[in-house]
C-alpha cells in the first residue's frame, strides 16, 4: 500500500514527503531512520539498519524509486489489460443487443 501511495504521488508530480507527515517524520518505526529500500520478499520499506538485520540480510532489496517504477509499470500493464477486456465485453454486449432487436 505504501509503494502504491508513493507511485501515485510521483505520477502526480508530488514530492515524496507530502501527505503522511507523521509517518514521514518518523521513518522507520524502530530506528527512526529514513526508509530507503524495499524488501521484495516481505513487501516492506526498510531503513539502512533494518536492511542489514538478520531478518532481511539475505533478501532482495531495491531502491525505492526503482521499485516505484517497476510497480507503476506493472499496474499500468494490468490496467491496460482490464481496459481491453472491458472494450471486448462492451462490443459483445452491443452485438447481442443488436441481434435481439
Amino acid at each position: 500500500a505504501r509503494v502504491l501511495e508513493i507511485a501515485r504521488r510521483l505520477s502526480r508530480g508530488e514530492a515524496l514527503g507530502a501527505g503522511d507527515e507523521e509517518e514521514e517524520e518518523e521513518g522507520c518505526q524502530r530506528h527512526r531512520e529514513p526508509l530507503e529500500v524495499f524488501c521484495k520478499e516481505d513487501g516492506a520499506l526498510l531503513c539502512a539498519i533494518c536492511r542489514e538485520s538478520r531478518a532481511h540480510r539475505s533478501h532482495t532489496v531495491l531502491p525505492v524509486p526503482e521499485v516505484v517504477r517497476e510497480y507503476k509499470e506493472h499496474i499500468q500493464a494490468r490496467l491496460q489489460a482490464l481496459k481491453d477486456n472491458r472494450d471486448k465485453l462492451l462490443e459483445l454486449r452491443e452485438a447481442e443487443m443488436r441481434r435481439n432487436w
